[in-house]
This record gives C-alpha cells, structure tokens and sequence, in this order.
C-alpha cells in the first residue's frame, strides 16, 4: 500500500522535457527530428493531457476524502468525549 501510494503521488522531476532514458521513444530528441523531417502525423497529446488531468482529479478527491474523514472522527471523538 505504501508503494502504490508513493508511485501514485510521484511526480517527476522533468515533466514533458528532452529524457532520453524515458518512458517512450518520444522523449529521444533525436527520434522527434526524425519524425519532423520525414513528415510524419503529429502526435497526439491530447489523451495524455487528459489522463493527467484525471490523476490530478483523482489525487485532489483522495486527499478531500481523507480530510474530511479525519474532521469526521475529530466530532465524533469530540461528541463521545462529551457524553462521558
């Protein structure tokens, strides 16, 4: 759990920059020239935006959950406090 929490959290150092030992053959710059001088389709990156944007959605909705079960405890031990 915590490796999949870590992993989920991750963020990278180098975002969209030139890696070359990256995740895909589109962060080696010398492929992306290869692919601008033999005119080839552009990619399309609009997928990639999207998942993106649906982590971070994601990650915003883990942390409002886990926020507002703790403020959930927090009365609820406040209110068995005050009985005794």
């Amino acid at each position: 759990m915590r490796r999949f929490l870590r992993k989920f959290f991750h963020r990278p150092a180098i975002r969209l920059g030139r890696l070359e030992s990256g995740r895909g053959p589109c962060r080696n710059s010398r492929f992306v020239s290869f692919l601008a001088e033999n005119n080839r389709k552009s990619l399309d990156t609009d997928f990639h935006d999207t998942v993106l944007r649906g982590r971070k959605l994601m990650r915003q909705a883990l942390a409002l959950m886990v926020a507002a079960g703790c403020a959930w405890i927090a009365i609820e031990s406040a209110h068995a406090l005050t009985v005794f």
